[in-house]
């Protein structure tokens, strides 16, 4: 599976991720970005083209060394600085309040543990900074949960460790953040065990 994870994963979730419907939903998920950002999980760079003009300079973590070579081009061709950083979403070496946003979008179903990841996220933000986020996860309807359960185990094995069921909105706001907006909803042509998204903004919570 090393190969396979390591060199074959990344290219095919590039390929997979460039849709449209989800280029969609990158860019309604990162309007209001602006500042000074952290992306968790940054793949191969396809949010950098859905950036608004207020963003100032992007710090990018991510631990695939294949998906940073997918990155280069469409880092070299962002209106601002991008700095890649090769760790775990669990580690983030920043200091607290550093960061005026955060991003995350389809990653908290892959990092192995994703409060850990969040927690990081919070201490990074600075007063009055906002986390923006779009996840697939838990579907509301039972007869989709349990295929979410049946299947997940399998996907694991196929993607990289992404779950199915994970319950978004619940571990965002177990990690200590306040929802400003959040949208539920099936995307467009996707399976629903694996389609259902959480897109919205989050605060750091009193």
């Amino acid at each position: 599976m090393g190969f396979y994870r390591e060199q074959v994963l990344p290219r095919m979730l590039d390929l997979g991720m460039g849709r449209q419907v989800i280029a969609d939903e990158r860019r309604k998920t990162l309007a209001g970005v602006g500042g000074t950002v952290l992306e968790v999980g940054f793949g191969s760079g396809r949010n950098l083209p859905f950036y608004p003009p207020e963003v100032r300079k992007v710090v990018a973590v991510d631990p695939s060394t294949v998906a940073a070579r997918l990155a280069r081009e469409r880092i070299a061709h962002a209106a601002f600085p991008v700095e890649y950083v090769a760790l775990d979403g669990e580690r983030i070496d920043a200091p607290d309040a550093s960061f005026d946003s955060v991003v995350s979008t389809f990653t908290l179903c892959t990092i192995p543990d994703p409060a850990a990841a969040l927690a990081h996220m919070r201490r990074v933000l600075r007063p009055g900074g906002r986390f923006f986020f779009v996840e697939h996860g838990r579907a509301p309807d039972a007869k989709v949960q349990r295929w979410q359960d049946r299947l997940d185990r399998v996907n694991q094995a196929l993607l990289g460790g992404c779950h199915l069921n994970r319950d978004i909105e619940r571990l965002i706001r177990d990690a200590g953040f306040e929802m400003e907006r959040v949208d539920k909803h099936y995307l467009e042509g996707a399976p629903r065990f694996a389609g259902f998204l959480t897109r919205g903004v989050a605060a750091i919570g009193k």
